[in-house]
């Protein structure tokens, strides 16, 4: 298997500014990225530019939620379409169609409003994405692996799996629409060691590394909410600021708004996108995982 192309994206969300900043960069400067893999051919692309522009999540609807097989294999009439589903079906015929790509590897760079640390988000549990987690996590030890193989592949509603393979670089915590320049240089040095480790593929200089731990997505939970559907807790102090610390049944989870704690009742979960403020309108609280080895 050889990498012949990559892909690194920025402002699939326009708020989210790392990646936008990063790509620009990358575009004016490509050099030390390049050296890293000059047997691969890398590209840049900020994806939703508008939005970028505009320095909002979308303008319409999110974009990272429309690359399901079915929405995009859908006929939709040019009037009325979002813009996002319309940059989608644009896209997807670039860079597509899926499962087509005709892209080896999209690195698709996004924020967190949560305390995730630098996360690495891989999508399929394979040889390759093993080896890709286990070279991250080995030269940036603070790195944070998330593996959200819960559906196919080809099911993923994410932009990046345009691509053959793809991962997403998620660093936070990050406000909407601002840098932090610790944030920043982690998704640099993130995104370096992708594509250095794409380098010891395509020469043959990969090692067979040792699983490491990772947390593995199970499901996302809602804020509580009362009778007449208005949200009644908030998450926990314990969990709010600490994403992937563990929580075990009778652990504090949410707490009402008299200052009442809400126990945990399920199976022991490390809970991540704790409080994403881009997931608020959608009433949900935080994703949960169980910590495995990958």
């Amino acid at each position: 298997m050889t990498i012949h192309s990559i892909l690194i994206c920025g402002g699939t969300h326009g708020n989210e500014l790392s990646g936008v900043y990063a790509v620009r960069q990358w575009k004016q400067n490509s050099q030390k990225l390049q050296q890293l893999a000059p047997s691969a051919n890398i590209s840049f692309e900020l994806v939703n530019k508008a939005s970028v522009d505009a320095r909002t999540r979308f303008i319409d609807e999110d974009l990272n939620r429309q690359f399901d097989l079915r929405k995009l294999q859908a006929k939709r009439a040019e009037d009325g379409s979002s813009h996002e589903a319309t940059l989608a079906q644009s896209l997807n015929e670039q860079y597509g169609p899926k499962p087509h790509g005709n892209i080896d590897l999209i690195v698709d760079i996004h924020n967190t409003t949560s305390a995730m640390g630098p996360t690495l988000i891989v999508l399929e549990n394979d040889h390759f994405n093993q080896q890709l987690a286990r070279y991250v996590k080995t030269h940036m030890p603070d790195a944070v692996i998330l593996v959200e193989d819960h559906i196919p592949y080809e099911q993923h509603p994410y932009f990046c799996t345009l691509g053959k393979r793809s991962v997403m670089v998620e660093v936070g915590p990050q406000a909407q629409g601002a840098l932090r320049a610790d944030i920043y240089l982690q998704t640099l040095r993130m995104t370096e060691l992708i594509v250095a480790f794409i380098e010891t593929v395509n020469t043959n200089t990969d090692e067979q590394l040792p699983p490491v731990e990772a947390y593995r997505l199970i499901a996302e939970i809602p804020y509580p909410t009362d009778s007449l559907g208005q949200r009644s807790a908030m998450n926990h102090p314990n969990i709010d600021g600490n994403d992937f610390t563990e929580v075990r049944a009778g652990m504090p989870c949410f707490m009402d708004f008299e200052g009442k704690d809400i126990l945990w009742e399920g199976d022991t979960v490390y809970p991540h996108f704790v409080g994403e403020a881009a997931y608020d309108k959608q009433n949900l609280a935080f994703a949960t995982a169980q910590k495995c080895e990958f």
